[in-house]
């Protein structure tokens, strides 16, 4: 793992005083890649990278990396988990090799293949490769978008980054996207392709740019292949849980390779367990991680993870934490986020991050299996909207009841009520309409009264509709869900937090789960093997259920949730200080007067969904008085 920083002129001049921008960008990326920095300047291209030492650590894996014929040259943040095979495929084709390294392979492998190359690659990546005969640049980004990489244009150069923060130090200066906010305000997070800079843009998973001196091209490489044809989809039940179960042993034991301590993330959660009961096949000591919440049992599930240890016998660590660690955590993040992310999920992962690397630098994690298999709630919820009937109509007529409960993520009854108000206004949406709506924070009302000027700030919203869920059909099921959950949640939210959390502590999390073959077989799977009336992820439970306790698989989905509302209550005197009056209405982005009484009804008895909203704000907030005073 690594970070990545590129400037390249389109137009074939060396401007040396763009270019001597690199080190300094690259210097903001360390906490990435803390084992060496390097950058080398060439005709047309300045590239520059921060290495995190997992495969190879010698001095000659280091990158920028460039071929024996000095041809080719290469910054590369990721890992081809693959690549001892494809090695020994160049090796009988006659290539060399000097490291033992991955980055040496896929260069080798395109000097090869060509752009063709990607189909052979199992892992994830972000790259640049630069030609240093014919000055063309190929910018890159793995099939699901593990890894991130940002690039914009301007004036003739092509400035690349693997963060926002990076952008912004080599790029001239840019307005802000109002767009992007107005779509950050609503989901929390910003997609890909946007960002909060106008001008600065997201490479799309599964896309690669090739950019010469006739310009840049944009193309895609992969997408997930579906099939609603009952014919041509997996029909026997127990044979498809013991491919699944095939599938993610290997993929788990491809990525166990490491020349650095490597453990496990464990929650206790059915997705973790499973990765660590394939892992525990493959290695005898592994170290595992969790974290609860000492001053909150309910929103604490370390029991379940200390269950799944036990049985597995791995070296369990849990990271129990006071209300203080969560506080100082809030600020860490607020301080640390280089663009608007309102995930609040990212404090305790950051801390879980932080105490993990103390052990080791390689981590496996479960994400993705809720997105593959329908795990979330809304899969449960858009379910019974398919299949409920008259069951609906009753929910309907007591939707006017409903909303006069007390509605709060912080109690069981509380959330109850809160899911069901939400289910309850779905009904009355069209799929399209309800999904954007369940993958959403708040609802497009927030935004649009508290911008200043919402004009035209809900067009990328239309936009989104289009690219992610255009795929839905008249009567859809829940493979669409699962599929726009694949394009926009995934890796704008999930992959992403992941990545900046795990990344402030130079930390590698790997994801077997995202192996495009387990991904490639779970969309060839009916829906009646992965979701019914009753359960979740059919056939991952099934496919592992007797490796794992009992008390996994009647256990409610929580998620990896925390008591935000009380933080930001106790903390106001000082949050507030971020959401000064004075500056707010300054800055003219927000209606100070929405914000106020946003802030009023968090400390009412009926605070809803409003500790999400105040979390978006001070992010927002915190990250614009950085980067604009």
């Amino acid at each position: 793992m690594c970070g990545i920083v590129g400037i390249y002129a389109s137009d074939g001049r060396s401007n040396k005083a763009v270019f001597s921008h690199i080190g300094s960008a690259i210097d903001l990326l360390r906490h990435r890649g803390p084992d060496q920095k390097r950058f080398v300047v060439l005709e047309n291209c300045a590239l520059a990278h921060a290495r995190l030492s997992v495969i190879d650590l010698t001095e000659a894996a280091s990158q920028p990396f460039t071929d024996s014929s000095g041809r080719l040259t290469i910054v590369y943040n990721g890992e081809v988990f693959n690549f001892p095979t494809i090695k020994q495929q160049l090796l009988e084709a006659g290539y060399t090799f000097r490291t033992n390294s991955d980055t040496e392979v896929l260069l080798y492998l395109y000097m090869q293949k060509g752009l063709s190359f990607f189909e052979d690659l199992n892992g994830f990546f972000a790259f640049a490769i630069y030609d240093n005969h014919t000055h063309e640049l190929i910018l890159a980004r793995d099939r699901f978008g593990i890894k991130p990489l940002y690039y914009a244009v301007h004036d003739n150069i092509i400035y690349f980054a693997s963060e926002w923060r990076s952008m912004h130090a080599i790029m001239p200066s840019s307005v802000m996207n109002k767009e992007a906010l107005a779509l950050y305000l609503q989901l929390g997070y910003i997609p890909a392709p946007y960002s909060i800079r106008a001008g600065i843009l997201k490479l799309d998973p599964g896309h690669f740019i090739q950019i010469n001196s006739k310009g840049l091209v944009k193309k895609q490489y992969y997408q997930i292949q579906t099939n609603h044809s009952a014919s041509a989809q997996k029909q026997d039940y127990e044979e498809a849980c013991r491919e699944l179960y095939d599938l993610v042993h290997d993929a788990v034991k491809l990525r166990l390779i490491s020349d650095v301590p490597l453990g496990a993330f464990l929650s206790g959660g059915i997705d973790s367990s499973v990765i660590v009961a394939a892992t525990t096949k493959f290695t005898k000591h592994l170290h595992t991680f969790s974290i609860g919440y000492r001053d909150h049992p309910y929103f604490d599930e370390t029991h379940y993870a200390a269950l799944v240890s036990r049985k597995l016998n791995t070296e369990h660590h849990v990271f129990s934490l006071s209300n203080d660690d969560l506080k100082e955590g809030m600020y860490d993040v607020l301080n640390h986020m280089d663009e608007p992310f309102a995930d609040s999920s990212a404090i305790p992962l950051n801390i879980l991050c932080r105490e993990a690397k103390k052990t080791v630098t390689v981590v496996l994690s479960g994400d993705a299996a809720d997105e593959l298999f329908g795990g979330y709630n809304k899969h449960a919820a858009e379910y019974r909207v398919l299949h409920a009937g008259r069951k609906n109509e009753v929910m309907s007529a007591l939707a006017p009841l409903l909303k006069k409960f007390p509605q709060s993520r912080e109690s069981r009854m509380g959330n109850l009520f809160r899911q069901l108000v939400r289910y309850t206004d779905g009904l009355s949406m069209s799929a399209s309409e309800r999904y954007l709506r369940w993958a959403s924070v708040v609802d497009a009302s927030f935004p649009k009264a508290v911008l200043c000027d919402p004009l035209n700030t809900f067009t990328p919203i239309n936009q989104l509709l289009g690219e992610v869920i255009g795929h839905f059909e008249e009567v859809h099921s829940m493979k669409d869900i699962l599929l726009a959950d694949m394009k926009l949640v995934l890796p704008n939210d999930m992959l992403h937090k992941v990545d900046s959390m795990s990344m402030r502590h130079a930390l590698e999390v790997r994801v077997p789960f995202l192996d495009y073959r387990i991904v490639n077989f779970a969309f060839q799977l009916p829906d009646r093997f992965k979701i019914d009336s009753k359960r979740r992820k059919k056939i991952l439970v099934d496919a592992f259920r007797k490796e794992l306790p009992d008390e996994l698989f009647n256990r409610p989905k929580k998620g990896f949730e925390l008591p935000l509302r009380q933080l930001l209550i106790e903390e106001w005197p000082t949050l507030d200080t971020i959401l000064n009056k004075d500056k707010i209405q300054s800055d003219g982005i927000f209606d100070y007067t929405v914000i106020q009484e946003v802030v009023k009804q968090l400390f009412s008895n009926q605070p809803g969904e409003t500790h999400f909203k105040i979390w978006a704000l001070l992010v927002f907030q915190s990250w614009y008085n950085r980067y604009t005073s």
